[in-house]
């Protein structure tokens, strides 16, 4: 069953973040996942441009980048300019006055465009976009800070963008409190990956090798 599993690298330990990247990427880790953070559309600040930059030059897995930003239109041509074709840029469509005008700049980039909805946005309100873009990222819990708990009436949204994705053309990511019962329930369902933090990957006894694996082996083992 192929399924991605991304790290999401505001967990990891910024004391040593060249070891933590050296370290995901021998253990397999599919993608490196940076939430940027404003303080103004989420009321908290993650990790900067630097940081992004810094894992872009240490590793040649690719970048899935989660722009929690006002007007991220105002600001996409920097990000760009430190990514490289493979890699992805998610903005909120609701942080923009014309998303469209904004993921039409990724996309003349060369790099995948995405949009990552909150739990209370809704897929009508989003669905035209849907066209568009070549991944949906769902946030199960409130965007802005690690560790929160699961917010159930997600799940719904997640079956109804599954039942149109092959239409449409894009695939579904999950992000937020990503536990094993959720991967063990929608992997098999359909969602393509996975954004793993301190529920799962950081902070952890085991190696990252062996909760990937453990992880892998789980689904393909059902």
């Amino acid at each position: 069953m192929g399924f991605e599993l991304m790290a999401s690298m505001m967990c990891a330990n910024y004391g040593n973040l060249e070891k933590e990247v050296k370290d995901l990427d021998a253990a397999g880790i599919d993608s490196f996942h940076i939430d940027i953070m404003d303080g103004r559309y989420v009321p908290n600040y993650a990790m900067s441009l630097n940081d992004m930059s810094f894992i872009r030059s240490a590793t040649e897995k690719p970048l899935d980048v989660h722009l929690m930003v006002e007007h991220p239109n105002n600001t996409i041509e920097i990000f760009i300019r430190h990514l490289k074709k493979g890699d992805t840029i998610y903005i909120h469509p609701e942080a923009e006055y014309h998303p469209s005008t904004t993921l039409q700049k990724v996309i003349d980039a060369g790099l995948i465009p995405g949009i990552a909805i909150n739990p209370g946005t809704s897929v009508e309100t989003i669905y035209e976009m849907l066209r568009i873009v070549k991944k949906v990222l769902v946030m199960s819990v409130n965007p802005g800070n690690a560790g929160q708990m699961y917010l159930p009436y997600v799940g719904e949204k997640y079956r109804t963008l599954l039942a149109i994705r092959e239409r449409m053309d894009f695939d579904v990511y999950w992000d937020g409190a990503c536990s094993m019962d959720k991967i063990m329930t929608f992997a098999p369902m359909g969602v393509r990956g996975f954004v793993l933090g301190t529920t799962l990957l950081f902070g952890k006894k085991e190696s990252y090798g062996e909760t990937l694996e453990k992880i892998r082996a789980s689904v393909d083992g059902q």
